[in-house]
C-alpha cells in the first residue's frame, strides 16, 4: 500500500511517501480501505518526538480515517465489505474495569491511533470492529474523517463532563482549530451563548459564520478576559473552553462564580501557574478530559451525519504532501479540518 511514514524524529522533511506492507486484520478486526484522512498537531508532536515516547519505527501518522470495509477478520461483526465507516482512533483494550464500565478512554492500556500505533497516512488500516461507526454511503468521508476526533472530543467535554445547559454562556479561547470549531458548533446546538477570542478578524468572522455570537481579537484585545467581561454585562461566562493552557489566569478571571474551565490539551505549553485564589474564593472547577468513550463516539457522529453539526473544514492535500499539509496545520493558517486526500 502507499503511505507517508518517518523512519526517525525530526522535522517535516522526515516525511517519506512510499510502499509500505498492507496490515493484516486480527481476530476481532477490520480493514479500512481509507479515502480520507484529517490531520491533527498531534501528528506533528508525534513526529518531533518527546522524551519517553517509544515508537515502532518506521511510524505512521494519523488518528482519523474515513473509507470504506475492505476485509473483516474472524470474530468481526455488525459490517459488511464495502460498507462506509469513519474511525473511532480512541482504542481501549475492552477488557479492563474502565473498558467494561462504558469509559474506554480512561482504559488502563489506552492507545491513541497514529499515536502510540501505526495511523490513518495510508491506503489501509485495521482497527477492532467496534471502534468503527457505519455512515450513510453518500456521506462526505472528508467530512466524516475530519469530524472523528474533534467532535468526539468537544462533546466529551462540554456535554458528558462539563455539562453544559442551555441558555449558559461559552467562552471559547481560539477561533480555528479542529477542538475549537467543533465547540461552537456543539455549544450552539445545545442552546448556549458562545463569545469566541481569536487571532485576527479572517479567522473570527469564519467563527460568527459557524454561530459565534460575540467576537473578541486579541490582536486588538490584550486582556481579553476584560473584553468578556465587559461583553457579558459584567457578568462572567458559565464555561470556558481553554486548550491552551498558558491562557488559565486569563480565562479564570472571565468565569462566573461556580464556573467550569473545559481543557483538552496544552499547546500554548504543559506547565504554566495559577492563582489558587481564583480557584477556592469563585468556587471554580478545572474539568479535564481525553477524547470519549464509545457512547459519545456514536452520540455526536449521529448529529454530524443528520445535519445537526456543521464540522468546518479547510483544505485537503493529496497524500504524498503530507508534509505540506503539517506546516499548513502547524503554522495556525487553518480555519477547521485539514484532511489528505488517499483516493
Amino acid at each position: 500500500m502507499k503511505t507517508t511514514l518517518f523512519h526517525q524524529h525530526g522535522g517535516p522533511e522526515v516525511l517519506e511517501y512510499t510502499d509500505f506492507p498492507t496490515p493484516e486484520p486480527k481476530p476481532g478486526e477490520v480493514l479500512v480501505k481509507l479515502n480520507a484522512a484529517a490531520l491533527n498537531r498531534m501528528d506533528v508532536m508525534v513526529r518531533n518526538g518527546w522524551p519517553g515516547l517509544k515508537l515502532e519505527m518506521p511510524h505512521i501518522n494519523g488518528a482519523d480515517g474515513a473509507g470504506e470495509v475492505f476485509a473483516l477478520a474472524e470474530g468481526a461483526s455488525g459490517f459488511e465489505i464495502g460498507d462506509h465507516v469513519v474511525i473511532n482512533s480512541n482504542l481501549g483494550c475492552g477488557e479492563c474495569d474502565y473498558c467494561l464500565a462504558g469509559w474506554d478512554n480512561m482504559c488502563r492500556n489506552w492507545h491513541l491511533l497514529g499515536e502510540t500505533i501505526r495511523g490513518t497516512y495510508a491506503e489501509y488500516v485495521s482497527v477492532p470492529a467496534r471502534q468503527l461507526y457505519k455512515l450513510p454511503n453518500d456521506f462526505d468521508l472528508h467530512v466524516a474523517a475530519g469530524a472523528a476526533l474533534v467532535y468526539q472530543t468537544a462533546w466529551h467535554s462540554l456535554i458528558t463532563r462539563g455539562q453544559l445547559r442551555a441558555g449558559e454562556t461559552v467562552l471559547v479561547v481560539g477561533a480555528g482549530g479542529g477542538v475549537n470549531t467543533a465547540s461552537i458548533d456543539i455549544a450552539k446546538f445545545s442552546g448556549a451563548k458562545v463569545l469566541v477570542v481569536g487571532s485576527n478578524a479572517k479567522k473570527l468572522e469564519k467563527a460568527e459564520a459557524l454561530g459565534a455570537d460575540i467576537l473578541i481579537d486579541r490582536s486588538k484585545e490584550e486582556n481579553w478576559s476584560k473584553a468578556v467581561f465587559l461583553a457579558t454585562n459584567k457578568q462572567g461566562v458559565d464555561v470556558v473552553v481553554d486548550n491552551v493552557g498558558t491562557t488559565f489566569m486569563l480565562s479564570l478571571r472571565t468565569l462566573k462564580k461556580g464556573g467550569r474551565l473545559l481543557t483538552v490539551g496544552n499547546s500554548g505549553g504543559p506547565k504554566f501557574e495559577i492563582d489558587n485564589r481564583y480557584m477556592f474564593a469563585k468556587h471554580l472547577s478545572i474539568i479535564g478530559s481525553t477524547m470519549s468513550n464509545l457512547a459519545d463516539f456514536a452520540t455526536v457522529m449521529d448529529q454530524v451525519v443528520s445535519g445537526k453539526l456543521h464540522p468546518a473544514l479547510d483544505k485537503s492535500f493529496p497524500l504524498k504532501e503530507a508534509a505540506a499539509a503539517q506546516e499548513h496545520l502547524w503554522n495556525g493558517e487553518n480555519f477547521g479540518k485539514v484532511t489528505l486526500d488517499i483516493g
